[in-house]
């Protein structure tokens, strides 16, 4: 059976839903860190392990660590990007970090809040770059930032992160998700980094959301424990109609090398609003299950959603016949 992953938020932060989850087909849960810390969560940590026990479930809790995603700075108030607009990002402008302005270059793109704004480069310099809305919208603060085609080598953790990775054991953490993870050298200084930081039994998830991650997925599986199919960001990296086929490849590259995987990114996304999902939806978790992989995971849907009982439910019957299928073929 696959393992069924939902993520932590306000609408499963009581035991109650928790163990409704638990029942319904959940095995393991992220939290993700971009925006808290361990400690913070420390009551839900505490309802989650305590819901797992109630339900005779023996659960995973990983955490997504912050590492090498670039965001964008705080803002005192959301920005609104019109399309055509001149925009100016750095000091003055939309603050943005010092990797990000050394490889700024005109006519390339920036790729904020999971692509859902983008940016073409006119002009760039030491003091910032000036830039076009080719995608608008509204901007937040702490937003993701993406360079499509650049690879900027960044730490594998960031200090936040290591305050976090010390205290693991204490809250019952059995993973790391590790963003953007683009060479197999990356998580074997990640690993050194663990072990100096009493963290060295947690598993490692490599995160590919890039096609850079992609094509060095010969070096990176020996380095991880579990492959993570992130297709948010992934999605951002291509024209979004050949996503479907680099999922493929890279699923069958995890299944020959005897490597688990795990898929997310909407998979049931209608759920965050709707009770029932689409049928395109369970043919995802359905495909992804049955061309191997280990775990399916869902976010938004069980964090900020409506309906994440019914969300684990669909998720897990839908794997569960999946498992199915596939004993039978």
């Amino acid at each position: 059976m696959a393992e069924i992953f939902g993520t932590f938020g306000p609408s499963c932060a009581s035991r109650e839903v928790l163990e409704e989850m638990f029942r319904a087909g959940m095995t393991g849960i992220r939290l993700n860190l971009s925006h808290c810390d361990l400690a913070d969560s420390a009551d839900m940590i505490r309802a989650y392990h305590a819901s797992a026990n109630a339900a005779g479930v023996r659960a995973r809790l990983v955490i997504d660590a912050q590492g090498p995603e670039l965001r964008v700075g705080t803002l005192a108030r959301p920005i609104r990007l019109e399309d055509g607009a001149a925009v100016f990002l750095g000091d003055g402008g939309i603050p943005v970090p010092d990797p990000v302005l050394e490889a700024l270059e005109p006519g390339g793109q920036v790729l904020l809040d999971d692509g859902k704004l983008a940016l073409q480069i006119t002009a760039a310099g030491k003091a910032g770059a000036e830039a076009r809305v080719i995608r608008g919208g509204i901007l937040t603060g702490r937003k993701s930032i993406k360079l499509p085609g650049k690879h900027l080598r960044l730490p594998v953790l960031t200090e936040r992160d290591l305050q976090n990775i010390r205290r693991a054991s204490e809250f019952g953490v059995t993973g790391l998700l590790q963003p953007f993870v683009q060479r197999g050298e990356e998580l074997r200084e990640l690993r050194a980094r663990l072990a100096e930081n009493g963290a060295g039994s947690l598993k490692i998830f490599a995160k590919i959301e890039t096609l850079d991650g992609a094509a060095h997925l010969s070096e990176i599986l020996p380095q991880a424990d579990v492959i993570v199919i992130a297709r948010g960001d992934l999605g951002n990296d291509m024209p979004l109609w050949q996503l479907p086929a680099v999922q493929k490849e890279l699923s069958a590259a995890c299944r020959k090398a005897g490597k688990p995987f795990v898929v997310v990114t909407q998979m049931l996304a209608s759920m965050e609003r709707s009770p029932v999902p689409t049928r395109a939806e369970v043919n995802d978790i359905f495909n992804a299950v049955a061309d191997g992989a280990w775990g399916v995971m869902v976010t938004g849907e069980t964090a900020v959603g409506r309906y994440p009982v019914e969300t684990i439910r669909y998720l897990s019957a839908t794997a569960k016949d999946a498992c199915r299928w596939l004993a039978q073929a």
